[in-house]
């Protein structure tokens, strides 16, 4: 049964870090849906409500269910604005879902978003209006990663949980 690990949470976070080097460790034949490259990269659409990006988003988690054996989708992926991509996985997935929210200060945030090579295309006040506390989706259950976890026992921690036998 094919299985789905989320990674959420806000600009800066580690996201996008966490889920390559998970794809790496899960090996060949992981997919890896970043949310920044199909809305902004592959589309070329806005943020929001009713984003286009929805639909895609959709289908290539369907593509990931009936062809890979893990698929990960990361992205700040806002609840509000998502749900009708997070109710699509649940019926998809079910209980083969994995999902995770970096809880972090928005000063951490901050901090991290200074190592990442994009630095220089937005800063503090972008991220501001970006900001959302503890933006949870509700229906799926999220495990928490704090900003005391490194990158290494996150993935140590996701690995786990998505391998072991139920």
């Amino acid at each position: 049964m094919p299985k789905l690990i989320l990674i959420r949470g806000n600009s800066g976070s580690g996201k996008t870090t966490l889920a390559k080097t998970l794809q790496h460790k899960f090996g060949h034949g992981t997919l890896l849906i970043s949310q920044d490259v199909v809305r902004r990269e592959m589309l070329y659409v806005k943020d929001g409500p009713d984003t286009r990006a929805i639909g895609l988003l959709q289908n290539l988690l369907s593509y990931g269910y009936h062809n890979c054996e893990t698929v990960i989708m990361e992205g700040i992926l806002r609840a509000s604005w998502y749900k009708p991509l997070f109710e699509s996985a649940l019926e998809k997935f079910g209980k083969n879902i994995f999902a995770y929210y970096y809880d972090l200060p928005f000063v951490e945030t901050l901090k991290r978003h200074q190592s990442k090579p994009n630095k220089n295309e937005f800063g503090e006040e972008l991220m501001r209006t970006w900001w959302r506390e503890k933006d949870t989706i509700g229906f799926i259950k999220e495990t928490m990663l704090s900003a005391e976890i490194t990158l290494q026992q996150a993935t140590d921690i996701i690995y786990a949980d998505a391998t072991k036998t139920p």
